[in-house]
């Protein structure tokens, strides 16, 4: 093997370099031979999207634990702790990934991970949490309505599971700044919003168990329709801003906390049907202009 480059055909040009450091960064197989000494050996290097860290790993179990928690306190029948434990896994959600990128964490098993803990937080938990709510409830108005309850919350949960492998199979190549479908935090974030807001409601009868229906299979078509929804993710919250927005983000804050369940179920949903309504008045708009060329 001939080892040291342009060292090899002039050796004056590494003098300077002393005899035993001529070897300049030097690659053989997966060890890594840099400026070494008589003292120093060869490492392996291990190669970083092969690595485990433990930081963004842990904030993912921290959602799926939150997801799991949510499932056991809906059987339970404490549903307003499981709709807040749906709410504290998007939280860990978020800052896993972003943690990763601020530490240089990432790797194959941290994305493989993440994805599975949000296939149980957000997508299996709220079928179930909805399920034991209300459309389980639906059964006792007849076989057919029981049938339907069942199956919307399976609908939910295959949904999910579809969404994020269709943003799994198109991450590298998809928008960054929007999402195709919504988001599957955000889905859930509207069904045990639902569920939260609805905790006051011990009776809610035919119609209430029929909204309950209805709000998870539109989340779980809302996930898997071609509508892009906004990503957020040019917001740079490191950059300055005016005072007035300050003050914004402060009163935001306030509107949460004095109603915590209505504020998030209210806000989710805005996000979740913003984009439908608008593609609606885009196709009525093109419509009536074609009735107006015709």
């Amino acid at each position: 093997m001939i080892v040291g480059g342009e060292c090899a055909g002039n050796p004056s040009r590494c003098a300077h370099t002393g005899p035993a450091r001529w070897l300049d960064a030097v690659q053989v197989g997966p060890y890594h031979v840099g400026l070494m000494d008589d003292h120093e050996s060869a490492e392996p290097v291990r190669p970083r999207r092969r690595a485990i860290y433990l930081l963004p790993n842990l904030l993912t179990t921290g959602c799926l634990f939150s997801g799991f928690y949510a499932i056991v306190a809906a059987i339970d029948g404490n549903f307003e702790r499981a709709g807040i434990a749906i709410f504290v896994a998007m939280l860990f959600d978020g800052l896993d990934g972003r943690v990763a990128r601020l530490t240089h964490t990432e790797s194959a098993f941290g994305k493989e991970y993440d994805s599975l803990a949000d296939m149980v937080a957000f997508g299996v938990a709220p079928a179930i949490v909805s399920y034991q709510w209300g459309v389980a409830r639906i059964a006792e108005y007849g076989r057919a309505w029981g049938r339907l309850g069942w199956l919307a919350a399976f609908f939910y949960a295959v949904t999910a599971a579809l969404r994020l492998a269709r943003f799994n199979t198109r991450v590298a190549t998809q928008d960054k700044r929007y999402f195709e479908g919504l988001p599957s935090p955000s889905a859930a974030a509207v069904v045990s919003g639902f569920v939260w807001a609805s905790t006051e409601w011990r009776e809610p009868g035919l119609l209430g168990l029929i909204a309950a229906f209805t709000v998870t299979a539109v989340a779980g078509a809302l996930m898997v329709s071609p509508l892009s929804f906004p990503s957020f993710k040019n917001f740079d919250l490191m950059r300055p801003v005016r005072f007035a927005w300050l003050v914004v983000a402060v009163l935001v804050f306030v509107v949460i906390a004095g109603d915590p369940s209505r504020a998030l179920l209210i806000s989710f949903g805005a996000y979740a049907l913003f984009p439908p309504l608008a593609w609606m008045v885009r196709r009525l708009r093109r419509l009536l202009r074609r009735r107006e060329r015709a």
